[in-house]
């Protein structure tokens, strides 16, 4: 009897192989080809599950998002119930920096999403709106922070979820060696002290 083929194991191993070729080679290098010789595929076969580049590209960011989200509630898991806000926000930010391996892919995605992005227009909305979530998500942990008092009653969500975010700025000074991982960690563990109320 012939072995029965998962179709989302099968995309999902495509995704990864993507990562890998933009993780070595950028995003200059990204065809269906490159990305089936990766996998150990013929073209046809990766043909099969993705029409176009945009799509397989499409598909690997949000297999990228999924990951990162499974990553990030297994770290609130290992917080325990009711964990402090600081606590969730260093671990969303740290998640989203390039400090290990899976977290690297899924930054050198992101970065090459963005900079697909730029020029096509579906691309850039779907980018948009899932920056805007994101986004969104850090300001509810945040407006949360301040009505609880951990975080000074003066201060505006909104201000502050934007130097949050900026803080993902520090992911092009790690991938570059401008910058080692812990300064980066001690950055953010700055921030965040500045942040919440003693």
């Amino acid at each position: 009897m012939p072995k029965q083929v998962d179709h989302q194991e099968r995309r999902e191993a495509i995704a990864r192989a993507l990562w890998r070729v933009v993780d070595a080679s950028g995003v200059l290098r990204l065809s269906l080809r490159e990305v089936a010789k990766e996998a150990g595929m013929s073209h046809g076969q990766v043909q099969h599950y993705f029409a176009s580049r945009q799509e397989l590209l499409g598909f690997a960011m949000d297999f990228a998002a999924e990951q990162t989200g499974a990553r990030v509630a297994e770290g609130l898991a290992d917080l325990g119930a009711d964990p402090h806000p600081r606590a969730v926000l260093r671990l969303v930010l740290v998640e989203m920096l390039p400090l290990h391996p899976d977290s690297r892919a899924t930054s050198r995605m992101n970065a090459a999403y963005v900079l697909e992005a730029l020029h096509d227009d579906d691309i850039r909305a779907r980018t948009r709106e899932g920056m805007v979530r994101g986004r969104a998500q850090v300001e509810q942990l945040v407006g949360a922070a301040i009505a609880d008092g951990r975080i000074a009653a003066d201060r505006a969500p909104s201000t502050e979820t934007d130097r949050l975010l900026a803080l993902t700025g520090l992911a092009p000074l790690l991938e570059l060696r401008v910058i080692a991982p812990a300064d980066a960690l001690a950055a953010i563990d700055r921030h965040l002290d500045d942040l919440f109320v003693r």
